[in-house]
């Protein structure tokens, strides 16, 4: 199959990464790729996890331990500014998940595929070229991440590559599906954070400025940074769409802000089918990758309602908490497909002619 798989690797770049980078950012508007080869070593499935719990009967869930390590040749150009690089080598390591739904009871007894990571894959690419492009005036505050973020978020949900079996299958809600819930994560305080910042040459050690990433899927926040304490209070919420479980995971990272790199505070997972489980979680949690620190976490779980019933409850709980969140807390979700277009107006290129 891996052939095949890389043709469609080359439209997947072509048709939905390229433009993606080309609107990131206006000096990247003539991005393009002029060469994609993936290379002849196919991907490795180190393990394959089937759900077997909590799973539509009409659905199959399977998390595959994706490990690719290639020698690949990709050119791409920004014809703006006559520059060119190259891609010689890729690696990529993570959990795709993969579901087969709706099951049908004609073959090929599968509707339709879809294909996406739970969380950022580890992405690394060894560049050729790549140090010039970014000299070019209007791209040197670019860093070398920029096109790696792009390529990563495409393929972490809730962006999903769907791939339809048969014709009567409703591609847009297999891509587009309902969240599952909302999290409602209270980012509180923390306790007794490592003092990274030193003074006299490493002697004297000091405190440090913390501040902390949240991620669930590929939406991300970071909080305020509190300067100068090890005990911070940062009282800030966020809420983010779910929209796979099992399997999903709330991420969260604390760093020391620097000047130069930013020191690592320590990081915390925790599964979200315990908070579905618990509806309401307020606790003291022990920080991962460091010798102490504690981080204090309210995590609620919020059903979707399918009529606006216990709107005005909602609401009246909301206006009591208005304090909690500075652009304030959600009450309802819209959803809105866009369906078609049509008579649309017809776009001219005016092009001038030159005659000798």
């Amino acid at each position: 199959m891996w052939p095949f798989i890389c043709q469609f690797i080359e439209k997947l770049f072509r048709e939905t990464i390229e433009p993606a980078v080309r609107g990131a950012n206006n000096h990247l508007s003539t991005f393009s790729f002029t060469k994609i080869d993936i290379g002849h070593q196919p991907l490795r499935i180190n393990g394959v996890k089937v759900y077997t719990e909590n799973v539509d009967k009409r659905q199959i869930i399977l998390d595959l331990q994706i490990s690719f390590v290639g020698n690949c040749e990709i050119d791409l150009e920004i014809k703006r500014y006559f520059c060119r690089a190259g891609v010689k080598s890729i690696q990529i390591h993570g959990t795709m998940r993969v579901i087969l739904e709706p099951l049908i009871g004609d073959m090929p007894l599968i509707g339709a595929l879809s294909l996406f990571f739970l969380r950022k894959p580890l992405l690394e690419i060894n560049w050729t070229g790549l140090t010039n492009l970014l000299d070019v005036p209007g791209l040197n505050g670019l860093s070398d991440t920029i096109i790696l973020d792009i390529i990563s978020n495409y393929l972490v949900l809730p962006n999903r590559i769907t791939v339809p079996l048969v014709s009567e299958v409703q591609i847009a809600q297999l891509r587009f599906p309902i969240p599952k819930g909302v999290l409602r994560i209270h980012f509180i305080e923390a306790q007794d954070l490592e003092g990274k910042d030193t003074y006299l040459k490493g002697i004297v050690k000091g405190k440090s400025d913390p501040y902390g990433i949240i991620r669930v899927g590929n939406q991300i926040f970071q909080s305020k940074v509190i300067k100068e304490n090890l005990n911070p209070k940062w009282n800030e919420v966020y809420e983010a769409l779910v929209y796979e479980h099992p399997g999903q995971e709330l991420e969260i990272e604390l760093f020391d802000e620097d000047p130069d790199k930013d020191d690592f505070l320590g990081s915390l997972m925790i599964d979200l089918i315990e908070v579905e489980k618990e509806r309401l979680l307020d606790e003291w949690f022990t920080l991962d990758e460091v010798s102490k620190g504690k981080l204090h976490l309210k995590l609620e779980w919020l059903t979707l309602m399918p009529t606006a019933d216990n709107l005005d409850k909602v609401l009246t709980s909301i206006r009591a908490d208005k304090d909690q969140a500075n652009d304030g807390l959600s009450s309802a979700l819209l959803i809105l497909y866009l369906d078609s277009a049509r008579n649309l107006p017809v776009s001219y290129i005016l092009m001038d002619t030159f005659c000798h």
